[in-house]
């Protein structure tokens, strides 16, 4: 062990938290303000000008060795409350005031310029602190590739001159080094592994263990070039090392409970501010994550209504609560069903579905269902827990079922399979996560499935709630081959009011056949209970929006995003 190997690696781990956070800062913006692409460019961008700024100012800096540990300490506190100020400001009630929006956006992107300044601090401050080159790890890498055919091949574009003996390349480059590092490690096991949250108490604690590393060597006596402190100059910054080493360390001990104590709060927040003030009251069930979505049980009781509903949550958007899941999925498979003279020869893809409870509903015509979905722990999830099971009734056992863990995308790519009923059971478009299943490419690769007689069924945003989201969705449709779509509501009663309201809103989409349901073939009480709420059965064309540009993968319209 020398100085400059400490140093060298001191460099490698904090270049690869500093990466790190703000990935976690890009991530969490995307989910509060949408725009993926726009989030983390954005992020970048800022990080890189923070980090100018922060070499320009480290020219000002004394004491190296000092100010890089103190450098240390502040990440290792910043890093963290940076990523719960973000989830704070948003989640705070929302303000009626000229300016609030943007005020919330701009402060959200603070904890960016804060890292990034701090990040900056380190290479200047670190060149300074390694001098003399020795042999160490990375010098020995740089021996291995042949350096007189590089130079040769330099030689061509450059004038080349005598290598450079300068530690500044070899911090940077090790710096760089721990920057891949980051980025890959976070984006393969961090955040599918422990998600946002818990990921971003692992890289303060990473920081501040750096840190008390660093500490410890100079006071070790080993040191030969460093200048060693006085005890008492670093008392502070060391107590407050240790307390941040013991408080994450403590955090990460518990991760599920961290991420549960987090994320529940934030979520049953955000779903009361769907209401107007004081009218909803929510309680978590059950919180979990996978490597695609966060799956949320939860009580919710509404003014003016009798008793709690239960209801699952995955990601930002509702999917049923238990006193309108009968007519969501008797609306989705039931209703196409009952154009088929015999059901029971209906081939099904079902795309998503993973509580298994339109595949519960199909279980009754007998159908041949080939169901898709891409997370499977999710759907470990419907076939183990009592909350699926009493909506599923054990569907996942029906012996026509095949289900597939897969990307619907990549699962209609290869397949050569035809049907004549597709399902799409999926989530809303409410992140750039899912806009691919809302591309003209998707919606193509449909229509080459279906038979000569076959329909695609969806939910739908309705166009008086959602006017932009409908013409991108029309549009891109249209696109895809659909030119016929026959839309109808199921009806519930959602306030509490004993009056029926229209509910979810769906459309059969077709590129020539245009059959009618035919009610009375439903195996489905609340279809025969409430058939005339139905309206008139009425296939239209679909429109077509002058201006509006449709959703295609490598030309997103962001506009089909609802926030």
């Amino acid at each position: 062990m020398t100085d400059r190997r400490v140093t060298l690696a001191v460099t490698f781990v904090v270049a690869f938290c500093s990466i790190a956070y703000e990935l976690v800062y890009s991530e969490l913006l995307t989910v509060f303000f949408g725009g993926t692409v726009l989030r983390y460019s954005i992020t970048i961008g800022l990080y890189m000008f923070s980090l100018g700024i922060g070499s320009v100012l480290s020219a000002q800096l004394g004491e190296p060795e000092s100010n890089f540990l103190r450098t240390e300490v502040y990440l290792a506190i910043a890093g963290p409350v940076g990523a719960m100020a973000i989830i704070g400001i948003n989640s705070l009630p929302p303000v009626s005031v000229p300016g609030a929006g943007a005020l919330i956006l701009g402060l959200s992107h603070v904890p960016i310029l804060v890292v990034g300044v701090l990040s900056g601090f380190e290479v200047p401050l670190l060149t300074d602190l390694v001098e003399d080159r020795e042999d160490t790890v990375f010098a020995s890498l740089g021996r291995l590739y042949p350096r007189r055919i590089v130079r040769g091949i330099l030689t061509v574009f450059f004038t080349v001159g005598k290598p450079d003996e300068r530690s500044f390349s070899e911090v940077l480059g090790v710096d760089y080094l721990g920057g891949l590092a980051g980025t890959v490690v976070y984006a393969l096991v961090l955040y599918p592994r422990f998600g946002l949250v818990v990921s971003v108490f692992a890289l303060g604690l990473l920081n501040a263990l750096a840190a008390l590393g660093f500490a410890a060597w100079t006071f070790s006596g080993a040191t030969r070039t460093l200048s060693r402190p006085t005890a008492g100059k670093w008392r502070a910054l060391l107590l407050v090392g240790l307390l941040l080493t013991g408080t994450y360390g403590g955090l990460i001990g518990h991760p599920n409970a961290v991420d549960r104590a987090v994320t529940t709060t934030y979520l049953e927040r955000t779903i009361e501010r769907e209401f107007p003030e004081g009218v909803a009251s929510v309680d978590t069930r059950s919180y979990d994550t996978t490597p695609y979505q966060t799956v949320l049980t939860y009580e919710r009781e509404l003014e003016g209504h009798a008793g709690t509903e239960t209801c699952l949550h995955l990601d930002r958007a509702i999917q049923f609560c238990d006193t309108w899941v009968d007519s969501y999925h008797s609306g989705l498979v039931d209703v196409p069903m009952t154009t088929f003279d015999d059901p029971s020869s209906v081939d099904v893809l079902l795309v998503g579905g993973g509580d298994y409870i339109a595949v519960d509903h199909l279980r009754q015509y007998n159908a041949s269902v080939d169901q898709v979905d891409i997370d499977g722990e999710f759907l470990e999830m419907a076939r183990e827990r009592e909350f699926f099971r009493q909506y599923n009734d054990e569907a996942y056992e029906y012996d026509r079922l095949n289900t597939t863990t897969e990307d619907a995308f990549t699962y209609l790519e290869a397949t050569d399979e035809t049907y004549d009923l597709i399902l799409l059971d999926i989530p809303g478009v409410r992140s750039d996560e899912t806009l691919s299943l809302y591309s003209t490419e998707f919606y193509s690769l449909l229509r080459d499935h279906l038979s000569d007689e076959g329909l695609v069924v969806s939910w739908v945003y309705t166009s008086g709630d959602h006017p932009t989201h409908s013409k991108v969705y029309a549009n891109t449709v249209r696109e895809a081959g659909f030119d016929r779509y026959l839309p109808y509501y199921v009806y519930d009663d959602l306030d509490g009011d004993t009056e029926l309201e229209p509910g979810e809103r769906f459309y059969v989409l077709s590129d020539g056949p245009t059959p009618e349901p035919a009610l009375q073939r439903a195996e489905s009480d609340y279809i025969h209970k409430n058939a005339e709420t139905f309206e008139t059965w009425q296939w239209r064309s679909l429109p077509s929006y002058r201006g509006v540009e449709p959703n295609n993968v490598f030309r997103p319209n962001y506009d089909i995003i609802v926030d």
